[in-house]
């Protein structure tokens, strides 16, 4: 058994769990301190990451029930079957369009898996309308001591939507 397995064994038996959040777009992955919005940058509303997306498609960086669907369709919140609750938050100042922008079917309720589609949205329209391409990723239901969060360590590499992982977190 290797040292990775051991851990992972011990952990479950100390009843400690691990998730890992895919990233929700193609493009790259930033510590959540480097998006130009205090709200998350300064960790307000919890630990995560951010993204750049090159692409116009935001996918579940995890399964479990959406708990909460915008209004605007630009924010998500996703509540794991543990308890793990997360927020992706697509663009910056987007609230203000009242979902122009934006094409989803999801409703509160419903569940999603780890890499399905939650959102598309139009790049040229988000930026005409000063919107900045920032897509925060926030556990904000982990402020507990024991939680250890690990993000992808070279964010250098592109990111594939729902295949890459953008954050480890342990101990919930």
């Amino acid at each position: 058994m290797s040292v990775s397995s051991k851990q992972e064994v011990q952990n479950e038996l100390l009843g400690k769990k691990k998730a890992l959040l895919v990233a929700v777009t193609d493009g790259s992955i930033i510590p959540v301190e480097e998006v130009p919005d205090l709200v998350f940058s300064e960790k307000m509303i919890g630990e995560g990451f951010a993204m750049i997306p090159t692409s116009n498609v935001v996918y579940a960086p995890i399964s479990g029930k959406l708990f909460q669907v915008a209004d605007a369709s630009h924010a998500f919140e996703i509540r794991t079957e543990d308890g793990l609750e997360v927020l992706i938050h697509v663009g910056l100042d987007t609230v203000m369009l009242n979902g122009e922008g934006f094409k989803t079917n999801l409703q509160k309720g419903m569940y999603v898996e780890q890499g399905e589609v939650l959102v598309t949205f139009n790049r040229e329209y988000l930026i005409s309308h000063n919107c900045r391409l920032f897509i925060p990723v926030i556990v904000i239901n982990g402020e507990n001591e024991n939680y250890q969060y690990v993000l992808k360590p070279d964010n250098e590499v592109e990111a594939i939507a729902g295949k890459t992982v953008a954050l480890t977190i342990e101990g919930y």
